[in-house]
Order: C-alpha cells, then structure tokens, then sequence
C-alpha cells in the first residue's frame, strides 16, 4: 500500500467547497428569509412587507445609510436633486427619482427595497453594496421621510403588522392534527 504513506495530495476546499451549495429552502442562521420575488415582478413587490422590527436607531441608521448611498443621487431631501444632478448642471443629465413625493412617494417598503435590490431605469442594483438588513432599514427611512412624514407611524409600526401573518400559519398547523384525528376515527 504505498499510497497510504505518501498519498496524492487533495486540496478539499478548493475543489469541492468552490461547487458546493446550499440545500434548496435553507437559510443561514441569524439570516433574513430570502427575497423570493425576481426582477420582473415590480408590482407584486408592493406586498412585500418590511421583516425587520424597527426602532427609531433603525431609522437613523437608515438615514446613515441612505446619506452614504443614496444621497449622492437623490438627494439629502429625498427631491431628486443631488450633487450628481445639482438641477441638471452636475455631471448626471438624468434627474433622479423624487421620492419624497410625486408618484414614488407612494412606493411601499417593499417597493423600495425591490429597487435597491434589482435597480430600476437608470439606478443599478445595490445588492452587492448593501446586505438585506440595511436595504430594509433605508426603504423604512425613506418611506417614514416620505409626503413630510406622512407615513412614519406606518413604518415604526411595521414590527405589528409582521405578527399578523403568523398567526393564520399557526392556526392552520395547529388544526391540521385535529383534522388528522378526525379521519382516523372514520
């Protein structure tokens, strides 16, 4: 057996780790569900509801965020004037979105993190720049910013509206035994 004593050499991580994936419906600990909504689907993504249960640090770290990220193009006012555009004479020649109010005033949370997710018209996906957690907190920012304030009860109470569609899930779980039960004594 002279290959027990000097074996070929096997690199594990780089070979096989490199084409492993995860199992199909997993997700990591501590990691938000997936956003199970593909590129196209823009008017399905105002359903979709904020996971996070904010408070106003989210909102101020949103607000950090946005100002790094965002602000640069929109505007720290959220009017679409930004120091790229700048009323046209910056480097930009396409106005950005006026989020704070016109008609993307009205874009849900959902909506918003759809477009930092996959990017819309002009503006690039921000998927590789921001995880998950920090496109949810600047949808809340802006959504709570925009139509001066006009929805920021909406967005702090956000955390009341997750617990609502629990519930159905939980009561279906619980009576499918009883329905189980009931079969069985037939």
């Amino acid at each position: 057996m002279p290959d027990m004593v000097e074996s070929r050499a096997y690199e594990f991580y780089s070979e096989r780790l490199s084409t492993m994936k995860p199992v199909e419906g997993t997700v990591k600990r501590g990691e938000l569900l997936p956003y199970h909504l593909k590129a196209a689907d823009t008017a399905l993504a105002n359903a979709v509801k904020n996971p996070l249960m904010l408070t106003k640090a989210d909102l101020e770290e949103g607000k950090r965020l946005f100002n790094i990220y965002c602000a640069i193009c929109h505007g720290s006012k959220l009017d679409g004037n930004g120091p790229l555009y700048n009323g046209g004479n910056g480097p930009y020649v396409a106005a950005p979105a006026n989020l704070a109010s016109g008609p993307k005033s009205d874009y849900s949370q959902g909506r918003l993190f759809h477009v930092m997710t996959y990017g819309f018209n002009a503006m690039g996906s921000y998927a590789s720049q921001l995880d998950r957690e920090q496109r949810w907190k600047i949808a809340a920012y802006i959504r709570s910013f925009q139509n001066n304030g006009a929805h920021a009860a909406e967005v702090l109470a956000s955390d009341s509206t997750q617990a609502a569609p629990a519930a159905p899930a939980v009561a279906a779980a619980t009576e499918a035994p009883a329905a189980q039960d009931s079969t069985a004594t037939k």
